[in-house]
């Protein structure tokens, strides 16, 4: 299992084998129209971009990767773990109806719903069940990471369409890795709490500091939630600035990376 790098034109973005199925991504900078600081696919809505771009982005992504704009869901991200199901109702959620109340995640069984999250250093994790047809969607910063909302989303998965874990799939995206994630101690504090003493594989003191391996630790909390079949992309956004959305590298003035996924119906 594995990441795979797709290429249409100046479009890039990335795909799982965890995943074939169902049409995703893990968005990169390249291939939009966006300008300025936020050149070139922007995919947030309020990062200061003309709304004009930020549509066009999401139509040539859309074209790529088989889903329409209109039919995404977004979040509306606080570093929660609170968990929405959605469905065809909530299509146009985010991009042209404005998201109500906060959740870093979403699951659904229904097709041609595109769930979205969004990154620029955190970690987005998409899964999907192929046997009972369901999927999910989520950001997790180290909060959430802490809060396993990954795998508190399988089980709402679970809990809301009968999925059994050993059948759901997750993909791990690119987020900021451990060579990056510099922090203080509150950081591996709470993953210990969390996590116990498996935390500890996925924390390096450095001094003062930590470096704390998110992917890893999204992983655990999987693995413990009885999911053996996870893609981890290599990918770390802080050390390709150029390529991602880094937040830790440029602060305020970027755009959005998302994490899009959808079970495919009879339309695109």
């Amino acid at each position: 299992m594995a990441f795979y790098v797709n290429r249409k034109g100046a479009l890039e973005y990335l795909t799982a084998d965890a995943l074939v199925g169902t049409a995703h991504c893990f968005s990169t900078r390249f291939g939009g129209v966006s300008e300025g600081i936020l050149s070139s696919l922007n995919l947030g809505i309020h990062r200061g971009d003309k709304p004009e771009n930020v549509l066009e982005n999401y139509r040539i992504l859309g074209a790529a990767v088989g889903f329409r704009p209109e039919d995404t869901v977004f979040t509306h991200q606080v570093h929660s773990d609170i968990i929405d199901r959605v469905g065809k109702a909530d299509c146009g959620r985010g991009l042209s109806v404005e998201v109500d109340h906060p959740c870093d995640g979403l699951v659904t069984n229904e097709k041609n719903v595109v769930l979205t999250v969004f990154a620029a250093d955190c970690t987005p994790v998409l899964l999907y069940d192929p046997v009972c047809g369901a999927i999910g969607a989520v950001h997790a910063g180290w909060r959430g990471t802490a809060a396993e909302i990954a795998a508190k989303a399988a089980r709402r998965m679970c809990a809301e369409f009968g999925c059994q874990p050993e059948n759901i799939r997750a993909a791990i995206g690119p987020c900021i890795g451990p060579c990056c994630f510099e922090t203080d101690a509150d950081v591996p504090e709470a993953m210990i709490a969390a996590f116990g003493e498996a935390a500890n594989a996925a924390i390096r003191p450095a001094g003062q500091k930590y470096y704390v391996n998110l992917k890893e630790l999204n992983a655990i909390a999987l693995r413990r939630a009885g999911i053996t079949k996870i893609d981890i992309a290599a990918a770390c956004t802080a050390c390709e600035p150029d390529r991602f959305w880094s937040h830790r590298r440029v602060g305020g003035e970027r755009g959005s990376l998302a994490a899009m996924i959808m079970l495919r119906g009879d339309t695109p």
